[in-house]
């Protein structure tokens, strides 16, 4: 497997707001690699985001580039990983940003603070899986575990108790669990038995606590939670497990992950040679959006927050699948012997083969990309009933381009074409609120009518909801070319992603500073 430096999960980040990061990334391995610092605002260092094709070229084998970012007005846990294909599923790590100094958690100090990191296991290589999904154009074979902190833990046959991560506490004290979903395909239900957690942050932004038995989290998203144990040992292990809210139609990977919480020293426990019972977590069933659009719904901002009040331009984008048609003289495993696609407003993103900021930059983007997104669907049709005969998709370069400081609302619409289904949409380059969200189709007249200006959550990766849709607002004050896409690993493969082109502003502090010398060739 590719790792950085030797490690699953990789090597935590742990900075102050405000601090300046350089991290050289030298690529070992036969494979191009790039990294993403995922949820990092990059204000006027768009070079260093990482996505592939879209800030940067790749870093080549025996290459090497400098990553180099100050972190901004951000505090909490984000994290980073690879950008390119499927090469995340093992190269990834967490970011741990700390308030200034002086500077209080806005709830109890923790006694501790601890990553949990899930992520999604492959027996084989998962650039194979993806190389042979893209050849079938069917579904791609599911992952074979999900871990915790690098382990499957003990619900797996292939696992031995040395396989499993546990987390050592002591009675009373309060411990802050940094929440990450690595996991290539799925989000997940997540809970501990017999212990509720106080939820007190998303995607690094503060958020009104609320108490919860379960969380749910997506593929990119991140979420700190308080727990509080127990004022006294226990007669017992806890297991915490995590496992996926799955609301597609394809298959996928049905399993369980778990690690332990114990209570240590542990005087129940006698001379070790007496086994705790072992209790297990009540998590929600596999497509139980009823609970998910309830835990969504109590995320609100802490703090008032600065949401655009006067919108600039209005965007409706339709996320969802699509099909392909299959190439002459081949077999295919899509629907109906076509290919699986994806799509926003039925164009499929195809990646050009040199960056897009490149070619933004230095004014050279005829043949690389077209500025000419369609900002509504094309052919309007009942986005969540019966799907149309034509499910075909559109395979091309396109973006937005938007002047600096335009304030933008953009409402994304699931869709039933193949089936309805939750998308995590992930936007890099800026923070963005969640003003609204409802099932069925968006109602342009008496939705926003519902919107949340008070204290909608403030986040970089949103769920669409499935058979439903997802309102937000951002202020595009970040020169530079921003990829949108779906954190579905499938899903971004297929072409459910676009890219944001924001123009300089007028002052020398609005307009994007010349590439680094380093900065990788094509």
């Amino acid at each position: 497997m590719v790792t950085a430096n030797g490690k699953f999960p990789g090597p935590k980040i742990v900075a102050r707001e405000g601090d300046n990061v350089v991290i050289k990334v030298t690529n070992h391995v036969s494979n191009n690699i790039s990294l993403h610092w995922h949820g990092v605002r990059q204000l006027m260092t768009g070079w260093a985001d990482g996505p592939a094709y879209v800030t940067q070229c790749p870093i080549q084998t025996g290459q090497s580039y400098v990553y180099n970012f100050t972190i901004v007005g951000q505090r909490g846990t984000l994290w980073w990983h690879a950008h390119i294909s499927w090469m995340r599923s093992t190269i990834h790590g967490a970011i741990v940003i700390l308030p200034n100094l002086g500077v209080s958690y806005p709830f109890k100090k923790p006694y501790k603070e601890v990553p949990i990191i899930f992520a999604e296991w492959f027996n084989v290589d998962p650039e194979a899986v993806e190389t042979q999904a893209l050849q079938s154009g069917g579904g791609p074979n599911v992952s074979d575990a999900y871990t915790i902190n690098g382990f499957p833990g003990p619900l797996y046959n292939c696992s031995s108790a040395k396989d499993t991560y546990k987390l050592k506490v002591k009675p009373g004290k309060t411990y802050m669990l940094r929440l990450v979903n690595a996991a290539l395909n799925d989000e997940l239900f997540f809970s501990i038995a017999n212990h509720t957690v106080k939820v007190v942050e998303a995607d690094a932004v503060y958020v009104k606590p609320f108490d919860t038995n379960v969380v749910l989290i997506a593929p990119g998203q991140t979420t700190n939670v308080l727990l509080e144990t127990h004022s006294s040992h226990s007669n017992a292990t806890f297991l915490m497990e995590a496992r996926p809210y799955a609301t597609g139609q394809g298959t996928f990977d049905n399993t369980t992950t778990a690690a332990i919480l114990e209570y240590h020293p542990n005087p129940n426990s006698g001379n070790g040679l007496t086994q705790l019972p072992l209790l297990r977590p009540k998590l929600p069933a596999l497509n139980d959006t009823a609970f998910a659009t309830s835990f969504q719904s109590k995320l609100r901002s802490l703090n008032k927050p600065q949401v655009p009040i006067n919108i600039d331009k209005r965007f409706f984008f339709t996320i969802g699948l699509g099909t392909n048609p299959c190439p002459k003289n081949q077999t295919c495993q899509g629907p109906n012997g076509t290919m699986f696609a994806a799509s926003i407003n039925n164009v499929s993103f195809t990646l050009p083969s040199t960056a897009l900021l490149q070619a933004h930059f230095f004014g050279k983007s005829a043949g690389v990309y077209k500025p000419d997104f369609p900002t509504n669907p094309v052919h309007p049709f009942n986005y969540t009933g019966t799907p149309p005969n034509n499910t075909m998709v559109r395979n091309d370069t396109k973006v937005v381009v938007l002047p600096f400081n335009t304030t933008v609302e953009l409402v994304m619409q699931d869709t039933s074409i193949l089936g309805v289904e939750s998308h995590p949409l992930h936007l890099h380059g800026f923070n963005f609120y969640v003003v609204g969200r409802g099932f069925g189709n968006y109602d342009p007249a008496k939705d926003p009518l519902r919107f949340n200006l008070v204290d909608p959550v403030e986040r970089n990766t949103v769920g669409v909801p499935s058979g439903g849709w997802v309102a937000i607002r951002f202020l595009a004050d970040n020169p530079g070319v921003w990829f949108m896409h779906c954190h579905l690993e499938v899903h971004t493969t297929w072409g459910l992603k676009m890219a944001w082109v924001v123009q300089d502003g007028k002052l020398p502090n609005q307009k994007l500073p010349p590439p680094p010398s380093d900065l990788p060739q094509c």
